[in-house]
């Protein structure tokens, strides 16, 4: 994928999470408080909004020479943002707790995608 691809990946992905968030704190008030899910909201939110951050930091930084545990970082880091975030937002706002099995997937997507920037970042001459 090139970094122009991923970087209007990373914008959108932040564009959603900004509009995620305010629909969640305005448009959804109601469905949240119906299944006492605000706190899960604004979790997949808060970490959608930091991640995204990091994944446009990581396309706009490019991958050209980059060592393989960097190119590995950004798709890792996506998906965990896909199946963290995505199963709160629908545990949200559906009340089904199930989901919350799979959410932490995503936990280790990210934990892996970061590791991965560390481990690259170590190997760097």
């Amino acid at each position: 994928m090139s970094d122009r691809t991923k970087t209007v990946i990373s914008a959108w992905t932040g564009f959603l999470a900004v509009a995620l968030g305010a629909f969640g704190a305005h448009g959804l008030k109601a469905t949240l408080a119906l299944h006492d899910t605000s706190a899960t909201w604004a979790t997949a939110s808060h970490y959608h909004l930091i991640h995204a951050v990091v994944l446009l930091a990581l396309a706009m930084v490019g991958s050209e020479g980059d060592r393989r545990c960097r190119r590995l970082a950004w798709p890792l880091m996506l998906a965990g943002v896909v199946v963290f975030s995505g199963t709160l937002y629908v545990l949200s706002v559906t009340g089904l707790k199930w989901l919350g099995a799979i959410t932490p997937i995503g936990g280790v997507l990210l934990l892996t995608a970061w590791a991965m920037l560390a481990m690259g970042a170590a190997k760097e001459k």
